[in-house]
């Protein structure tokens, strides 16, 4: 069957420099170690023989499609399968994979916002809701892996943006509050990158932001970093290559984006990347198998099962397939 392009048809098999797809050998991601903490540069050059990743859609939730479903690429079959729903269906959810497991944070349905945080466990495809919740209800938060902890970032709690930022210790089952950022978002993206945290875009309950901070976990401190070539929130965010990419979203305007845009730490400074071939807001930008896909999203006008992959000796993406279902504000999280 494999991946499946908009019309339902199969595709080709993928180019190798662009992805490889084997089967998948399991294992905690390296981020999840503490022993590890990422401090480290990212090779600035494609991984060679990385394939061991398995990538799952999880949610997407709308009052007119409530349906929340969770897809898994299985590399070995090249099929995209459906997996155990969440517990709870609702939108707007933060999603990241930490130590071989799936976390969902906050969200909201048409009712209110939650701060309720669920965990799948892929061994036993089934979620579990005895997970620490948020000190308090929001939706948009930003989610990301750091050192073994997860950051929940920002978010809207039904009035207001939030500059609120807390650590999830998986061990100790608990969050706890960390110094908060300089300025209040919903919708932001984030990445770790050289071992700070980097906090880009949003929404700061007025408009669309541009403007980037960077926290060091050392001193607890927030920074003012460069900022982005556009403002955007929702937007899709990952390290690739030794930079952070930032693609889709949409601007000041509401306006859904297909420009990218990424970031050079050496030079501290953020450069154009092609536009991808469809707008995308609320994308997923992930490193599945060496290669960097944009997942998802809405165009406008739908909601979008397709996927692009990059090249960046080209500095072009390409149409590479879609999922078996629309995940209006979904997002993927890839296990290593």
């Amino acid at each position: 069957m494999g991946l499946y392009n908009e019309q339902g048809e199969a595709l080709e098999s993928p180019e190798p420099q662009h992805m490889q797809i084997t089967e998948s050998k399991g294992g905690p991601p390296q981020q999840g170690h503490r022993s590890n903490p990422l401090h480290s540069r990212p090779s600035k050059t494609p991984p060679k023989d990385v394939s061991d990743n398995v990538m799952f859609m999880v949610g997407g939730w709308t009052q007119e499609d409530p349906s929340c479903l969770v897809e898994q690429f299985c590399p070995e079959y090249n099929e995209w399968r459906s997996a155990a729903r969440m517990v709870n269906s609702r939108g707007s959810v933060a999603v990241c994979s930490l130590e071989g497991k799936i976390y969902t944070v906050g969200g909201e349905d048409k009712i209110r916002c939650h701060s309720s945080v669920e965990r799948y466990s892929p061994d036993t495809d089934s979620w579990s809701t005895d997970v620490a919740p948020l000190s308090s209800p929001r939706s948009g938060v930003c989610l990301v892996a750091m050192d073994g902890y997860l950051f929940a970032i920002g978010g809207h709690d039904g009035i207001t943006a939030m500059s609120t930022v807390e650590r999830f210790d998986p061990e100790m089952n608990a969050w706890s509050k960390q110094t908060p950022m300089l300025s209040r978002r919903a919708g932001a993206a984030a990445a770790v990158l050289d071992g700070h945290l980097y906090v880009i875009g949003g929404n700061d309950g007025d408009m669309a932001l541009s403007s980037v901070e960077r926290y060091s976990p050392v001193d607890g401190t927030w920074s003012i970093c460069a900022h982005m070539r556009s403002p955007r929130e929702n937007a899709g965010c990952t390290v690739y290559l030794g930079h952070i990419y930032v693609s889709g979203g949409r601007d000041e305007l509401s306006l859904e984006l297909c420009a990218a845009e990424r970031f050079d730490p050496d030079a501290m400074r953020w450069s154009p990347v092609k536009c991808m071939r469809s707008k995308r807001d609320s994308m997923s930008l992930v490193v599945f198998n060496g290669s960097l896909l944009a997942v998802g999203g809405s165009d406008g006008v739908t909601n979008l099962k397709t996927i692009e992959v990059y090249s960046h000796e080209t500095n072009s993406w390409r149409h590479f397939g879609s999922m078996k279902s629309k995940h209006p504000g979904g997002r993927v999280a890839v296990l290593c």
